[in-house]
């Protein structure tokens, strides 16, 4: 890997050599004291909860269309997202690089390690606040065949070949919590029927530099686990869409070829009463 995971020394550089735009998902006050020089805070990337109906994508197109504008990004500038390490903001730069994906940005890169990777190596930190250029943002419709609506997920449910991959963390899986936000933040706890199941941080490894993504032979190795293959169709969900797009991320590089995110997610479908779950322990592994 990797296309899309850039290292601070290829930021560092790239910076320098072509038309870049640094994108800093963390919340305004860690922004405020310390960032990658230049960069732009847009915490909303991590805390737009989105719907899924065709209204609720509209309005997810129209939001981040305007936000990533207003950053500065015209399609002629790499945009490249980070939070502050892989693992402590449940994938939100990975949410970042989803949904400038689902808007068809041509030049999207995620700062591999993030913030704390960056400050590892020594590179300079600025407390200055840009004041970027706004442009006009191009958005690619066809792009946004990267999401599915809770119907296509209700409809999936029925359908085998389709992998339903829950990715949130165990206690949610198991419905003993509905969400990161408190334990009875949803209406229901469970999971969507027949979805199978590997934890978003198995998509990483611990190294001496901090997380990091793991190979794509290992990405494919843990996909076997559960039965999937590069050529298996996969429907992607976690409570809001941050952590499925860490494995969004690491699906695609390492090459399953038809992944698409179901965004509204937990946080959905969890509210929607008629809408089938799963609770408690599953009775066997799914696979």
């Amino acid at each position: 890997m990797s296309a899309i995971l850039i290292s601070p020394s290829e930021l560092s550089k790239l910076i320098l050599s072509e038309p870049t735009v640094v994108i800093d998902t963390r919340n305004p006050e860690s922004y405020a004291a310390g960032h990658v020089p230049g960069a732009v805070n847009l915490h909303e990337i991590f805390t737009f909860l989105a719907t899924s109906t065709p209204e609720g994508y509209a309005e997810l197109r129209e939001k981040f269309a305007d936000a990533f504008g207003k950053a500065g990004l015209s399609g002629r500038e790499t945009a490249v997202i980070y939070e502050q390490s892989m693992n402590s903001g449940f994938g939100q730069s990975c949410r970042g690089y989803f949904l400038l994906t689902f808007l068809g940005y041509p030049k999207i890169k995620v700062l591999h390690g993030g913030f704390d990777a960056w400050n590892a190596v020594g590179l300079p930190v600025s407390i200055d606040l840009p004041e970027p250029k706004a442009a006009a943002f191009p958005v690619d419709e066809a792009a946004g065949a990267v999401v599915i609506d809770a119907a296509a997920m209700l409809a999936a449910v029925e359908d085998a070949a389709i992998a339903k991959l829950d990715v949130r963390d165990v206690d949610e899986w198991i419905g003993e919590s509905s969400s990161p936000y408190g334990k009875d933040f949803c209406p229901r706890k469970g999971r969507i029927p027949g979805a199978r199941w590997i934890e978003w941080y198995r998509m990483m490894k611990p190294t001496a530099d901090g997380p990091r993504f793991k190979s794509a032979p290992e990405i494919l190795a843990e996909c076997a686990t559960v039965g999937i293959s590069p050529d298996t169709p996969v429907y992607l969900y976690c409570f809001k869409g941050a952590r499925a797009s860490n494995t969004f991320l690491a699906l695609k590089e390492a090459g399953v070829k038809d992944v698409k995110m179901y965004f509204g997610s937990w946080n959905e479908w969890s509210r929607d009463p008629a809408l089938p779950i799963e609770e408690g322990h599953p009775a066997a592994a799914t696979a």
